[in-house]
């Protein structure tokens, strides 16, 4: 057993208020997956592709939706041969299968209570077909990464749900998600261009095959003529006809696309048609080619104010007629709600619940179109009875992408925002819906009175243009009174949108759970009945999504709500979106910042010592705290701030022991000889030799424990010089600081990092000085990322100390030359300073080197050679700090092409992490790695020493600091 063992009873949750919860995981379910579904279903693919564990199956039992459904097993698929094979077993033994990549669903449709297959982790990629007009994307991948790659062509999808930055292809398509602009020209059904489907009886059908009607009338002969047959009798309707081309005049997505046998010839093309918007039901689509749009990069955007509701309806078509692409409204409830988002002014508390605003957008292929537009936009805007309640409105146009990109955050943060404000243990219900956009004020007032009427707080937002508005409704769902609150709301919603608009009950997020028992209300019995039929024809199993799309119970949308139990505070607020997942460096390897907060839930939802918690707890460890990187760029993604990060580290914190805490402490006191043993020793290493190393190290953590012994790795550079270059105070611009990671490693090449950065300065006549003293002080870092809270309370009160000494009182800005150090500095000390060092603090100008080097010197030098190719590895901290956009103007001066990859992301070594668990590292930088190796760079730059050992482990390729670099790239030619 290892010496230093962590307290894993830290990790279990203190007593709970009231009882276990009504929805709680059953005691059956504490070892996983029952048998014989465990070992067949590992027979057939591998243990690798199947989880049992109970906490794999928690941490999928949540989607975005207000339901839980816990699946008996989840499946990794990594091919169509595993999802062939899944279909095979389920049919032969009556099981059911539901199919899931973001987990985005705001209605349960990734939710299933059998098998539940994972189709998101090997299913990622995009191929760029010609000049892009058209790109063939798989299901796993985000609308945000196809974006990212298009817009290096000047196109762009045309669906584009606020949740991109999460959402998948697969699931975009199978919902007909549409988004701020589709409408009902742009959304998946009109711009796919063809699909590569699996059918639940495992034919796998190409659309774009021309052969692909003979193959499939071969393979699935009553299919083919059940589709037909159920054509033939809808053409023969010519008032259920009317009927469907009705009802797609306005954006609807609530049941199967009943017009897709009026657009489809043949089987195959019906098929197409019915894929979109089919939520799983009909088969699993592994590949998406779509037409994609031009990207208009000339942008005008304005957000107006209104008094009300109904005025700010009535404003929508004219902007309309103007050429709007977007018009979206936002009511006072959620632009209050908003403030919770960074960036979002916090005057707008304030403002009054009637206030409503109008996010109005025009784009541009150029100069001349978007003046045009701009100049009919400024003839709306004379016509209109605009208010102005607090000081940040300013109820105009204009074309800063700051602004632009801070109003679209408050808009896209919607769901999140709103839901995030909701009162503790409630659920949050999503609902949207869409009316004739000439009605959208009406609707609006009759939607706010339902809402009141039936005790919920109104919130509206929505898609204005295309007369589709989206609601929240917060209830707590262990509460019987809440549920038939919430059910009797429902009832007259739906009522209301039918009977008296004629709209439709689901406009964009597709029918799910929550309107399933509604469909026949919207559509009628002949062409309800049609739809089960259609599922018959495909799915006569019943294999695939039962119960998601049809549902002939009437209470089906009140099965499976889930509890929110209280959790930790700074957890709280989540709303399960998943926005954060994207951006996990664990996302592939164990958790997401959303399933680590579903599992502390599940927690909460258990009696005290449950056979259920007590499995949790034991998994929580690894699966959860140790594998964080504590990069809490969660953060950045998370829509109301939640740092899933500095959650799991105050989990690590909790786990210490009294020994772990004093030694942590003893080293930050003593922190100039633990530097200069730590210096000593790497050099050391260089005469040993790696295998020794490695045999050593390896040894050491299983004595001591994984979490605290690093293990040596090959790419651990050299030793640094133990002088550091000689500077003087008399005459320098600037205080700079080589972090203790630079002190200690070195930087391959001639030059060290030190020597770069004062060269460099000197050379720009912005001379920098180094104090005597910097030894035996960091920024804290190393103890905060760990937990430690007494050693980074000692470390960040020297450092800022020190610094207003160096700085003269912060008069001398201090340039630190690692963009963690940067971050720990300037930000992460505050918490743990004394009063008085919490004002000296707030005095100093704490600049990372990069920033320096793009505003300060490259103004001031002379390039003198270029290398021709530079790819980039932002870090995590320059994302917090916001410095990407200086690095790649240190590195344009410095390279002829500069990439950086569409997978960029946290490489995950964290300081030291990378090197106590590097199967995080190599997991977090894989698609990264794959780019940057897919072909030759000349220079691999970055802007921090661990993250470049980290991703000198992922790529073999050999990292090194843009400063270095920019160095190299000014320094004079030697002549004679």
């Amino acid at each position: 057993m290892p010496l230093l063992e962590p307290k894993p009873e830290a990790l279990r949750p203190g007593p709970r208020t009231g009882g276990p919860a009504p929805d709680r995981v059953p005691d059956a379910l504490a070892g996983g997956t029952p048998e014989p579904l465990r070992s067949e279903l590992t027979g057939i693919l591998g243990a690798d592709k199947v989880l049992t564990g109970v906490s794999d199956l928690v941490r999928y039992a949540s989607d975005a939706s207000p339901y839980r459904f816990v699946p008996q097993v989840v499946v990794v698929a990594e091919d169509i041969d595993d999802v062939s094979a899944v279909l095979s077993y389920a049919h032969g033994k009556g099981r059911e299968v539901v199919f899931r990549a973001a987990g985005t669903s705001l209605n349960g449709q990734a939710q299933g209570e059998d098998i539940l297959v994972d189709v998101r982790k090997h299913w990622a990629g995009v191929e760029v077909i010609g000049d892009g007009e058209r790109a063939r994307i798989g299901p796993g991948t985000t609308v945000l990464r196809a974006n990212a790659t298009l817009a290096r062509y000047g196109r762009v999808l045309g669906p584009d749900p606020a949740s991109a930055i999460a959402c998948t292809i697969g699931g975009v398509v199978a919902n007909n998600a549409s988004g701020m602009t589709a409408g009902t020209t742009r959304n998946s059904y009109r711009t796919v261009a063809s699909l590569s489907f699996v059918l639940p009886s495992g034919t796998v059908v190409d659309t774009a095959d021309p052969l692909a009607d003979d193959v499939l009338a071969h393979a699935e002969p009553e299919l083919c003529a059940g589709l037909l047959e159920i054509k033939s009798e809808i053409e023969a309707d010519a008032t259920l006809v009317a009927r469907i081309r009705a009802k797609y005049e306005i954006k609807n997505t609530n049941g199967y696309r009943l017009d897709a046998f009026l657009d489809g010839a043949t089987p195959v093309e019906i098929l197409r048609g019915l894929m979109v918007g089919s939520e799983g039901t009909f088969g699993f689509i592994s590949e998406v080619v779509f037409d994609t749009l031009p990207l208009d990069r000339k942008v005008s955007t304005a957000l107006l104010f209104f008094p009300s509701l109904p005025a700010a309806a009535a404003a929508v078509p004219l902007f309309n007629e103007a050429g709007a692409i977007a018009v979206e409204v936002m009511d006072g409830n959620t632009l209050r709600a908003s403030v919770s988002v960074q960036g979002v002014p916090a005057d707008w508390a304030g403002l009054p619940r009637s206030t409503t605003a109008l996010l109005v957008e025009f784009r541009a292929p150029d100069e001349a179109v978007l003046e045009a537009y701009e100049a009919r936009a400024a003839e709306v805007l004379d016509g209109l009875q605009l208010v102005a309640p607090v000081g940040s409105v300013t109820n105009e146009f204009t074309r800063d992408p700051k602004t632009i990109g801070g109003y679209w955050k408050a808009r896209k943060a919607f769901v999140t925002a709103v839901g995030g404000s909701r009162p503790t243990g409630t659920t949050l219900i999503t609902e949207d819906f869409a009316v004739p956009p000439s009605r959208l004020a009406e609707a609006c007032e009759a939607l706010l009175e339902l809402q009141t009427r039936h005790g919920f707080d109104a919130a509206v937002a929505g898609h204005a243009a295309h007369g589709n508005l989206h609601f929240l409704l917060a209830f707590d769902a262990g509460k019987p009174e809440d549920v038939e609150r919430y059910a009797a709301f429902m009832d007259d919603f739906c009522r209301l949108t039918v009977e008296r608009f004629d709209g439709s009950l689901k406009a964009e997020h597709a029918t799910g759970r929550n309107i399933a028992p509604y469909l026949e209300l919207e559509w009628g019995t002949k062409a309800t009945e049609l739809m089960w039929r259609t599922k018959q024809v495909i799915d006569p199993g019943g294999v695939l999504a039962p119960r998601i799309v049809l549902d002939r119970d009437p209470t089906a949308h009140l099965r499976g709500l889930k509890t929110i139990p209280e959790v930790e505070s700074i957890a709280d607020p989540c709303i399960e979106c998943g926005f954060c997942e994207p951006t996990c460096p664990s996302e592939d390897l164990t958790t997401t910042p959303r399933q680590r907060i579903v599992l502390r839930r599940e927690m909460m939802r258990q009696a005290s010592g449950s056979p259920v918690e007590d499995a949790l707890v034991a998994a929580y460890g690894y699966d959860a705290v140790d594998t964080c990187a504590g990069d809490s760029t969660c953060k950045l993604a998370c829509p109301v701030g939640i740092d899933t990060g500095a959650f799991m580290k105050d989990f690590r914190h909790a786990r210490h022991s009294p020994r772990e805490e004093k030694a942590a402490a003893f080293t930050a006191r003593n922190f100039k000889a633990i530097e200069a043993s730590a210096r000593l020793a790497v050099a050391a290493a260089d005469k040993i030799g790696d295998r020794l190393l490695t045999s050593v190290t390896r040894a050491a953590r299983k004595a001591v424990r994984p979490d605290l012994v690093p293990e040596w790795l090959p790419e651990i550079p050299a030793a640094a010089a133990r002088e550091l270059p000689p500077t003087a105070r008399v005459g320098a611009v600037a205080v700079y600081y080589p972090a203790c990671v630079n002190r200690i490693f070195g930087t391959p090449g001639d030059m060290s990092l030190p020597q770069a950065m004062v060269a460099v300065s000197t050379r720009a006549g912005r001379p920098v000085w180094i104090p005597d003293d910097v030894a035996g002080t960091c920024c804290a870092t190393i103890w905060h990322s760990k937990g430690y809270d007494e050693g980074n309370r000692v470390m960040a009160n020297r450092i800022v100390e020190a610094a207003w000494g160096w700085t003269a009182g912060g008069r001398l800005p201090l340039v630190v030359d690692a963009s963690s150090c940067t971050l720990g500095i300037a930000h992460e000390v505050v918490p743990y300073l004394t009063d008085d060092n919490r004002e000296l603090h707030a005095e100093l100008k704490v600049v990372d080197s990069v920033v320096w080097a793009a505003d300060e010197l490259l103004p001031h030098l002379t390039v003198h050679r270029m290398t021709a190719s530079a790819v980039l590895h932002p870090t995590c901290s320059m994302e917090h700090l916001g410095d990407v956009a200086q690095l790649r103007r240190v590195a344009e001066a410095c390279a002829d092409e500069v990439v950086i990859p569409d997978d960029a992301g946290c490489c995950a070594f964290a300081g030291d992490r990378g090197m106590l668990h590097k199967e995080l590292t190599e997991s977090a930088t894989a698609k990264e790695a794959a780019e940057v190796t897919s072909r030759h760079y000349d220079a691999h730059l970055s802007a921090n020493r661990m993250c470049e050992v980290g991703m000198d482990h992922a790529t073999g390729r050999h990292y090194y600091s843009v400063i270095v670099e920019l160095e190299r790239a000014t320094r004079p030619w030697v002549t004679g």
